[in-house]
């Protein structure tokens, strides 16, 4: 009876703890990946890119270490079988990477989703929740005419990922630029 008793009480206590896991989750935006005197998109120029950035946009936010966040932004697939989508980088802005200069770094988040992610376009608005790892990390996006190596700051793995409708924070560009095309909302 003892035993019944012990096993109820580990089951409780790991209900316990894996609710209390959820309500630690923290909701952060892109200005949390970058130092706080590191300028936004609309204030360095279009785009911000890592080159105009005097640390280049390798400084990371150490304090999200092994955090549990949620986080918005666009999925651009790096590994994918057909609609399944193995692995992805989560970016702040429509095209970044692929139609325009890719964006500094520490403002993108490397994913592995905890499941395959079923995508039905490139850029889908998606919401990721894991454990951040800040860690510089090099991936190939094979894009139309050729490949890419990016670098991203920041990794989520075993990521909770579910499709949104829009991004919070997402960086909209200037009219007058060549890719305002990309803030035009599919149908």
């Amino acid at each position: 009876m003892n035993h019944l008793k012990s096993i109820i009480a580990l089951a409780a206590a790991l209900a316990l703890s894996t609710a209390g896991a959820s309500a630690e989750t923290a909701h952060i935006f892109w200005k949390d990946l970058r130092p706080a005197t590191q300028a936004v998109a609309e204030d360095a120029g279009l785009p911000m890119i890592a080159a105009k950035l005097p640390d280049h946009g390798e400084t990371l936010s150490v304090a999200l270490q092994d955090k549990t966040i949620q986080l918005a932004g666009y999925a651009l697939p790096v590994d994918r079988d057909g609609d399944l989508v193995y692995q992805f980088l989560l970016v702040p802005w429509t095209g970044a990477c692929s139609h325009m200069p890719t964006p500094p770094p520490n403002q993108i988040v490397l994913v592995t989703p905890a499941r395959p992610y079923k995508m039905t376009e490139a850029y889908e608005a998606v919401s990721v929740t894991g454990a951040m790892k800040p860690d510089m990390e090099k991936s190939q996006l094979f894009i139309l005419d050729g490949v890419s190596v990016i670098q991203s700051g920041y990794s989520v793995r075993k990521a909770d990922v579910v499709s949104v409708d829009t991004v919070p924070d997402s960086v909209v560009l200037p009219v007058n630029s060549p890719w305002s095309f990309l803030n035009k909302k599919k149908n």
